[in-house]
């Protein structure tokens, strides 16, 4: 990992200002700041590919002044009292550190051409596999959808308590989600929908087992980020969890089969929360959140939110597949039979 170092010359009376601004980066090695009877000294240690972010910033935060000076400094090695580890973390095997869980995903976080290719492509793959009743071709979709990213950001956000990050994330995966689901609704106006096949009748029902998975799937994707295992393999385990049903509650809605796409909008809803719910605890358990304390008591604080309203969802969309189950039950003759109905 290449370090810089960056040197920030400033007046007194911009402490202030440098510290709200350095405060708003999680992802900071380190930064001190020292005075002296005319100006300020600040020093930041971060990532090289950080620093024209670091400077671009700067820049428009102090554009009125024009005797500040910079200077960004290559670090060979990074000292070893900056940033200790807790004994907690010490022990554990994390082969990609919290900065570059953070970077690469703050980085990957974006919505060019490519990725909405990815979706369209993912999406009509996936609504032929359907009609077609083919499982090779639904996990052929699963394999280039782009899923994973959006899911796994928010839970970084999360954990680290950043806010401008879960709201970039929260537009880019709500963008990718509305694409897929319109153009299924295209698909299901102009194709019809044989409730009797099975990749699609699996899909129009939702179990407890369905929770299950979504976690697991959860848990897959943030693992892969912490220690750096293939992410085209865990894609397929998260696109599974969500990528089919979308596409096929998008065509139900496009039939008109508004009875089935109620259980599948369960499902799909079900499994956005279960992966979330799962990134936040895996990434909080492998401490992938900031160390200093001020920008971790605020991490800390987010994170409790954001996971008591999954939470919430979660126990209210359980007890609507509780219903659905029950009604089922009820529609069965040994239930009817038992219970005199």
């Amino acid at each position: 990992m290449d370090l810089c170092l960056v040197k920030v010359f400033l007046p007194l009376e911009e402490e202030p200002n440098i510290r709200q601004l350095l405060s708003s980066y999680p992802w900071l090695e380190t930064e001190s700041i020292f005075k002296s009877q005319q100006q300020l000294l600040v020093n930041i240690l971060l990532e090289e590919e950080q620093v024209e972010t670091v400077v671009k910033d700067l820049k428009q935060k102090f554009p009125h002044l024009e005797d500040w000076q910079l200077l960004s400094l290559p670090v060979a090695t990074k000292p070893t009292h900056i940033n200790v580890e807790s004994p907690q973390s010490a022990g554990k095997d994390n082969s990609v550190g919290r900065q570059e869980v953070y970077t690469q995903i703050a980085e990957g976080i974006r919505l060019d051409s490519t990725e909405i290719s990815l979706v369209i492509l993912a999406t009509t793959i996936a609504a032929i596999g359907l009609i077609q009743n083919s499982q090779v071709v639904i996990i052929g979709a699963m394999v280039i959808a782009p899923l994973l990213k959006p899911n796994m950001a928010l839970g970084v956000a999360t954990t680290f308590g950043d806010l401008s990050l879960a709201i970039r994330t929260i537009k880019v995966g709500l963008i990718e989600i509305s694409i897929s689901l319109l153009l299924s609704i295209l698909f299901g106006m102009f194709v019809s929908v044989d409730l009797g096949m099975n990749e699609i009748a699996t899909r129009t029902s939702v179990q407890l087992s369905d929770v299950i998975l979504a976690f697991a799937s959860g848990v897959a994707g943030a693992i892969s980020l912490t220690v750096g295992e293939q992410k085209a393999v865990v894609g397929v385990m998260v696109s599974v969890a969500l990528l089919p049903p979308l596409v096929v509650l998008g065509m139900l809605i496009g039939s008109g089969l508004w009875s089935s796409a109620v259980e599948t909008a369960v499902l799909v809803s079900t499994n956005i929360v279960c992966l979330n719910l799962a990134a936040i605890a895996t990434f909080w358990l492998r401490d992938i959140r900031p160390q200093r304390w001020g920008q971790k008591f605020q991490a800390s604080k987010i994170t409790g939110l954001a996971t008591t309203f999954w939470l919430v969802i979660l126990v209210l969309l359980v007890s609507v597949i509780f219903m659905f189950q029950f009604n089922e039950a009820k529609a069965n003759p040994i239930f009817s039979a038992i219970f005199g109905r």
